[in-house]
């Protein structure tokens, strides 16, 4: 059998055409498709599920597409940047123009082995490649290039690098625009200069490594270094932390969109797609409505669960609780992602753990404080029963007598504080004390009432 899935997890791949126009567009087009993808409630959410390949091009450049954008709100800085980078190619292009640099001059430049030069050098780079076996350093020249290997929103140079380390294994290089530097100091850059012979507008990039994986980056380093002159290139990156792009392939042409020659066609007949519409699920912007009508929400937070996919979850915890609605959407939006943050398992939070800790909540267990520090105990202890929790995590009801006696001893044990700031300005500071000791275990609104009242009453 052949599959079409990614290690058994069905893969579907979803195409737009030429008509987003920025960066804001595209991430609004992902989420939408997104949301759709949500709504059948047959896809996995979480980081990575979902993947956006983006391809970008802009006036006067080419396509590039950008593969692995993990993260929806990625794309719009990963486009920018893109966008910024090719901006940078054209005026690299048109700059080297300007200096008449030709392409026969850059693949037909000088190339030195100064490897009796660099061992000179104070440099802990250089002097940890140089004693690998027979490594020597070689010095390329780039006729032209000038202040143009680190410019503005782009490094050339390591565009250079990156395609001499995909040819030939060398592990990097290094450039003018970036000299002196890495202890390479400025006598030896002078040196190097006037062995290449440079001219005023030259650079040179410096590679260490064996003469047979040199001989190969070089050749790679010239001929990118001839492609400044195409501006952008048509090529596939790969997008980074960072949300810059790094250099992968070269664009693929129409040669390679062949049919899969090992999975039969199938032909989709007119009456599957009928009962297919027929059974379709909501769409987003109509599920948005219904809810807007439905619950006390906001738009924006309805729109946030919506892009969460957690709507189903909320409807069905809210229609056994219809109370705790804000409560519920509190823990979906805010709740949730904080855990999430501090390292716990979101993916353990699931619909029967948040049952079990509103159905509590309604049985006054606990108070709603106490909620954050109820689901992370449980996705640490799923096993562990609702109860024992509760009370592992210190938040079980006291008694009102205790509650008031405790706001008491702490008003009475800050009363020149109170007296020195006023009962209004004493309110905050006070109230964090009380909470400290309250907190999920007593509802946060009743602490606030007896505190003002004691406050009040000491006045």
């Amino acid at each position: 059998n052949y599959g079409l899935d990614r290690l058994g997890i069905p893969l579907v791949e979803v195409a737009t055409d030429a008509s987003i126009k920025n960066p804001r567009h595209a991430r609004e087009v992902a989420e939408y498709i997104g949301s759709i993808f949500q709504s059948t409630g047959r896809v996995k959410r979480g980081l990575g599920t979902i993947r956006q390949d983006l391809n970008v091009s802009i006036k006067n450049g080419a396509r590039v597409e950008i593969k692995g954008v993990q993260s929806l709100s990625a794309i719009s800085r990963v486009l920018e940047k893109e966008v910024l980078r090719q901006l940078d190619l054209i005026k690299i292009k048109e700059i080297l123009q300007e200096r008449k640099i030709t392409r026969e001059e850059i693949l037909n430049s000088k190339v030195l082995e100064i490897t009796d030069v660099l061992r000179r050098a104070d440099s802990r780079i250089v002097k940890k490649s140089l004693e690998k076996g027979d490594s020597i350093a070689l010095a390329v020249l780039l006729p032209g290039f000038r202040g143009l290997l680190k410019l503005g929103n782009s490094r050339f140079g390591k565009e250079l690098a990156t395609h001499a380390k995909i040819a030939s294994g060398i592990g990097g290089l290094i450039h003018t625009d970036e000299l002196p530097g890495y202890g390479i100091s400025e006598e030896i850059v002078e040196e190097i200069s006037k062995r290449l012979k440079l001219k005023k507008d030259d650079a040179f990039a410096i590679c260490i490594g064996k003469k047979d994986v040199l001989k190969k980056a070089v050749e790679v380093i010239k001929d990118r270094a001839a492609k400044a002159l195409d501006g952008v290139l048509e090529e596939v990156r790969r997008a980074l932390p960072d949300d810059t792009t790094e250099y992968m392939r070269p664009l693929p042409g129409a040669a390679r969109m062949y049919p899969e020659t090992d999975v039969p066609p199938i032909r989709v007949k007119k009456d599957y797609l009928d009962r297919l519409r027929k059974n379709l699920p909501e769409l987003p912007e109509k599920k948005l409505e219904r809810l807007k009508r439905r619950y006390t929400l906001n738009e924006e937070q309805i729109k946030q669960i919506l892009l969460a996919g957690y709507e189903k979850d909320f409807e069905f915890i809210v229609k056994k609780f219809p109370k705790f609605e804000s409560i519920v959407a509190r823990t979906i939006l805010n709740t949730i992602p904080e855990l999430e943050k501090e390292g716990v398992d979101a993916e353990k939070i699931n619909l029967e753990m948040l049952l079990n800790v509103f159905s509590a909540l309604k049985e006054g267990k606990f108070a709603k404080e106490g909620i954050p520090e109820l689901l992370k105990y449980l996705s640490s202890n799923p096993r562990s029963s609702i109860d024992r929790a509760i009370k592992d995590c210190g938040l079980a009801r006291i008694d009102l007598r205790e509650v008031e006696k405790l706001i008491e001893d702490i008003v009475s044990s800050r009363k020149d504080f109170i007296t020195q700031r006023g009962v209004e300005n004493s309110f905050n500071p006070i109230m964090g004390l009380v909470m400290q000791r309250l907190r999920g275990k007593v509802d946060g609104k009743l602490i606030s009432d007896i505190l003002k009242k004691k406050l009040e009453e000491l006045s």
